[in-house]
């Protein structure tokens, strides 16, 4: 039988912070921006 899986990564003080800081505003530069769009143009052109 398999056994759960058990999650070994606990954040705390500045890091779990920033984290979550990250995870309510996430932010991108513009050179991510536009390689989401160039992914977004693959995925549309080559659909698997």
């Amino acid at each position: 039988m398999a056994h759960p899986i058990e999650l070994g990564l606990v954040l705390e003080g500045e890091d779990a912070k920033e984290f979550l800081k990250d995870l309510r505003n996430p932010r991108a530069t513009k050179e991510q921006i536009e390689m989401f769009k160039e992914a977004v143009k693959l995925y549309r052109e080559h659909p698997f």
